[in-house]
């Protein structure tokens, strides 16, 4: 996915977010679930609880790419929310948008 969104193999660091479990989103988009040939994406909700992790990995992107990944999420009702990672840096991640408190 990275070379068809982003034309290129992203460099990523190791990171947790915090305050989140891993959950399954299911793809409305028959067309989109045919791609990966699955029913549904591996994602995450926040839950707030600090003893709560999800591994994963940090991309760092520029904000062109940022722009193309915004534009991809949406297709699946994804929002991008602001999260501070278990190693102290600020990112982005990409959520169910019906799970998305109206204020963290």
């Amino acid at each position: 996915m990275q070379l068809a969104t982003f034309g290129r193999l992203l460099d990523g660091q190791r990171d947790e977010l915090v305050g989140f479990e891993a959950s399954l989103v299911a793809i409305a988009d028959a067309r989109r679930a045919a791609f990966p040939g699955k029913t549904h994406h591996g994602n995450v909700v926040w839950n707030g609880r600090t003893e709560c992790r999800v591994s994963g990995t940090v991309f760092e992107i520029t904000d062109d790419e940022l722009a193309l990944a915004d534009r991809y999420e949406q297709l699946d009702s994804y929002q991008r929310v602001a999260v501070t990672l278990a190693s102290g840096a600020q990112a982005w991640v990409y959520v169910d948008a019906s799970t998305v408190p109206a204020a963290r």
